[in-house]
């Protein structure tokens, strides 16, 4: 019977401070190491991982870390290290520290930046924004240009996918290129990615086309065939507007950062050291 109050007694506790059972990960002396413990161990360790996504190994290494930590915080107090004055001065930098930190969140939380200024911003800066013109082409590269000549004869009386799939039959088998068992196809580029001529015959095709005359390069000599050619365009200010708004809050906190120092420093007694030069006292 005092064994089912007991765990009674347990479960309520869990229930009350919002800890499930399966949130519990190890039980150290009484005290558990949760989930939620081993989330900010990793978030501090390899930002951008979560617990959950990790190999049964690897959680496991994590929960024998925490319970490390737990027996080692144990064995510190034992020790009586809380009582030592490098702790109480230690703890009260980092009560210093703690204050600014939070007060400047503050701050940052306080920033409003609304949905008309964002926009303003987007407007604004529409360069910023822009998806430049991009490539996605394929091409067969050979050694001569004789041999150049020879796939583009095969080549210039088909049309749409009759070309394509002869194109991509020819890459497999002539290309010299690295890019010719994947049936010549380069991955999607812009300008300022080719080499020069390369570049130059490639942005002058119409989509479904192929290069007439052989384009000789460093590597040798190509026939470009042009899947699509996708015209510069706008990132939507939707997919962007709350990175416009992260930015302008940013710019906010900053202006009034500055503002603050400047009215704090005016009304405080402040006086630097002789060892310092007259530009690092300003």
């Amino acid at each position: 019977m005092k064994r089912i109050i007991k765990v009674s007694v347990i479960a309520a506790s869990m229930m009350l401070t919002g800890l499930m059972a399966s949130d519990v990960l190890a039980t150290v002396n009484g005290k558990n190491v949760t989930k939620q413990d081993a989330q900010l161990f990793v978030q501090a360790t390899a930002p951008g991982t979560n617990f959950e996504q990790l190999t049964a190994e690897q959680k496991k290494m994590i929960t024998d870390r925490l319970v490390e930590r737990v027996l080692f915080i144990e064995a510190s107090k034992k020790e009586d290290i809380e009582k030592t004055p490098e702790f109480k001065k230690n703890i009260e930098k980092l009560k210093d520290e703690l204050l600014v930190s939070l007060w400047m969140k503050a701050q940052m939380d306080n920033a409003i930046v609304s949905d008309s200024e964002a926009k303003e911003f987007y407007e604004a800066n529409k360069e910023k924004f822009k998806i430049p013109e991009s490539i996605h082409a394929r091409h067969i590269l050979v050694e001569t240009e004789e041999s150049a000549k020879e796939l583009i004869e095969q080549l210039k009386t088909l049309k749409g996918e009759a070309l394509q799939m002869k194109f991509i039959a020819l890459a497999k088998s002539k290309s010299t290129g690295p890019s010719g068992e994947k049936g010549g196809e380069l991955p999607p580029f812009t300008k300022g990615q080719m080499v020069p001529k390369f570049e130059e015959a490639v942005f002058k095709l119409e989509n479904g086309k192929i290069t007439v005359v052989p384009v000789k390069t460093k590597f040798g000599y190509h026939v470009i065939f042009l899947e699509e050619k996708k015209l510069a365009s706008m990132v939507p200010y939707d997919q962007v507007k709350e990175k416009i708004i992260q930015t302008l809050k940013q710019k906010q906190f900053q202006t009034k950062l500055t503002e603050v120092a400047k009215e704090l420093k005016s009304k405080a007694k402040i006086s630097f050291s002789d060892t310092l030069s007259e530009t690092e006292k300003k």
